[in-house]
């Protein structure tokens, strides 16, 4: 498990869409709000460069963060973020309140691991195809793993890896799989070489040289 994850934040009094408008103008920070657990939600403020480094972390999207509210520390997940359409720049941020004992639903990154080395690709030069590049999965805060393998290395043209063929950490499960088997969704495959290419290319060459000769010998 990587370090615990910890954003400050303050509480905002100024509310309204025309008071988020004026913060973010602000450049500094960005409007915040956090929820749920049973408590009020609680709009806030935070530091723009703050959360954009934090950003920068993979695990900051699915891994429980301290966010800590004027000093007062809430566990909880970054469920919801919005950025300007044009610019990408962050523009709001929610977050949820998360109960040690309660599970929640999260998305957990996929990493696809030696590809490089992936029967289907070095000997059968195919393409590796990634369907999903995230999962989400079941299970209690304290559990979240912080990203699932997905091995490429013995995986041929020939093969699908599904869900289910995901080996996932004790007491983790895939929401989809609990739906039952026909929501097995396809993780990756390796598409096959597709036929034709510069050997068919090569071969026709001389023959297109041949019929030219001979037309030139009928004009004679």
């Amino acid at each position: 498990m990587s370090k615990q994850l910890a954003i400050a934040a303050t509480l905002r009094s100024d509310l309204g869409k025309g008071a988020s408008r004026r913060l973010r103008r602000s450049v500094d920070h960005i409007p915040a709000i956090i929820y749920g657990a049973g408590k009020d939600p609680a709009p806030l403020t935070i530091i723009r460069k703050d959360l954009e480094k934090a950003l920068e972390n993979e695990a900051f999207f699915s891994q429980v963060i301290d966010v800590s509210v004027d000093g007062d520390v809430q566990p909880a997940i970054l469920k919801d973020l919005q950025r300007h359409p044009a610019r990408n720049d962050v523009m709001h941020a929610d977050f949820l309140r998360v109960d040690a004992k309660v599970a929640i639903k999260v998305n957990v990154p996929l990493h696809f691991i030696n590809e490089e080395k992936c029967h289907g690709v070095k000997i059968e030069g195919g393409i590796i195809e990634h369907l999903l590049t995230e999962l989400e999965v079941l299970c209690l805060p304290g559990l979240i793993p912080e990203y699932i393998e997905v091995d490429m290395e013995n995986v041929t043209t020939a093969d699908i890896i599904h869900i289910s063929d995901l080996a996932l950490p004790e007491g983790v499960v895939s929401t989809a799989l609990e739906l039952g088997a026909d929501h097995d969704m396809a993780v990756t495959s390796v598409s096959a070489k597709r036929g034709g290419g510069d050997e068919d290319e090569e071969t026709d060459a001389p023959e297109a040289s041949a019929e030219e000769g001979e037309s030139e010998g009928d004009e004679d």
